[in-house]
């Protein structure tokens, strides 16, 4: 009772996790079903592993799961380091109104929806008459395909879901440093210490914990790509398949063309599988480093 406030508080979220996480988990057992429409989720019949068989067996395990594991620890490792690094210019800004501006439009990126990313991308690169390679035409100079050059891809989707997501995860950084005590950087000061010197010594040392918490929640993710992104900026574009295809999309594919929801639900069963493993991993390397820094 004496925490109601905060309770209270929480309900939402537990709520959220509960309708949203908790409740759907026993659809499961779709993954170990021939599902149909006339049994439904639990009066379909069972038939094992032949789900995971075809996912399996399609000959793109390997290609997709490279994929989602190296396209995420990219996105990790970039947005980490960047948002840290933004956090902290944004908290040695000196003037109140130009850090809120900076603040805001860096943040802005956060509520634009993939789709709309997507249109405004597609309008700009498309090859037969978007806005660069039309202005390229005029000038004589040859149009750019970037649709059908997989190598682009690399460098690209983590540049937008880096310009997408940095505003966000800065603030979860600069919160960090706001609750660093002043003491520290006034001693530092009286003691000789640079701008250079006061970031290096004290305030990193200090996002040591948010980073590692961070970064712990980000890898348990790892096995989930970001779909929308890769869906809506590639779509169904076999060119750029090899390079660009997550388990996210290759389950969204197999679903619409072989309306297998058996299958699907086996590739969701395979990434929870394997970023359970790797959280505990993780964290169980943290713990053996740090314990203060473990999630559990």
């Amino acid at each position: 009772m004496k925490n109601r406030i905060l309770y209270l508080m929480f309900l939402p979220v537990g709520i959220y996790f509960l309708v949203l996480a908790y409740l759907p988990m026993p659809g499961i057992v779709i993954a170990f079903k021939e599902y149909s429409y006339d049994g439904g989720i639990f009066g379909s019949k069972w038939n094992g592993i032949e789900n995971f068989k075809y996912f399996f067996e399609s000959g793109k395990l390997w290609l997709v799961t490279k994929n989602t594991v190296l396209y995420n620890l990219v996105f990790l490792t970039v947005s980490t380091i960047l948002s840290v690094i933004v956090a902290i210019l944004i908290a040695e800004m000196v003037g109140k109104y130009f850090k809120k501006t900076a603040q805001t439009f860096m943040f802005l990126p956060y509520f634009i929806s993939w789709v709309t990313v997507s249109a405004f991308f597609y309008n700009i690169f498309n090859y037969d008459y978007g806005a660069l390679n039309t202005w390229l035409k005029s000038l004589g100079a040859e149009p750019v395909d970037i649709y059908s050059n997989p190598n682009i891809w690399l460098f690209l989707l983590p540049l937008f879901y880096v310009w997408k997501g940095i505003g966000f995860s800065s603030v979860l950084y600069l919160s960090a440093i706001m609750g660093i005590d002043h003491e520290s950087y006034e001693s530092a000061k009286i003691d000789g210490a640079n701008l250079y010197q006061r970031i290096w010594y004290i305030t990193i040392p200090m996002l040591k914990p948010t980073i590692i918490t961070l970064v712990l929640l980000g890898l348990s993710r790892i096995m989930r790509g970001e779909f929308d992104m890769f869906y809506q900026l590639i779509g169904d574009n076999g060119l750029l398949a090899d390079t660009t295809d997550i388990i996210d999309t290759f389950v969204f594919r197999s679903l619409i063309f072989a309306n297998d929801f058996g299958m699907a639900s086996a590739g969701g069963v395979y990434q929870s599988v394997l970023s359970f493993f790797i959280i505990y991993a993780v964290n169980w390397g943290v713990k053996k480093w740090n314990s203060d820094y473990a999630l559990y």
